[in-house]
């Protein structure tokens, strides 16, 4: 598995290769402490409310695809523009369709490692 993103631009794909492992615990290292996860529109999450949120769309058990639209970065902050998608079929055989547009942030830990600090998947709604 992928260390911790090194550029803002490789955060998404840091989450979606750990995301796409199955592993929770590798997926909450790409937050930082007291992250904001916002599920759905006007949820905003944080602590074990957003680990368990976030561990209902790995345990679909369908991939997540990430495409990075745009990155702006302001010293060790960056806003991130992603759209992506969770499609597939999951361990029932049901089909999964799920995809949105992300806004982002993600800051610079003192490791030079980047974490998302807010996480929201539905950024546009």
């Amino acid at each position: 598995m992928r260390q911790l993103a090194e550029r803002p631009e490789d955060v998404p794909s840091v989450f979606a290769e750990r995301f796409n492992s199955g592993d929770l615990d590798a997926v909450a290292e790409v937050y930082e402490s007291g992250a904001v996860f916002v599920p759905e529109p006007g949820s905003a999450l944080t602590g074990r409310q957003a680990h368990a949120a976030n561990a209902e769309f790995v345990g679909l058990g369908v991939p997540i695809t990430v495409r990075p639209r745009h990155v702006y970065t302001a010293g060790d902050i960056a806003l991130l523009i992603v759209d992506w998608a969770i499609d597939g079929t999951d361990r029932e055989g049901r089909p999964v369709h799920v995809e949105g547009t992300a806004s982002d942030v993600a800051r610079r830990g003192a490791d030079g490692r980047w974490r998302y600090v807010v996480d929201n998947p539905f950024g546009t709604a």
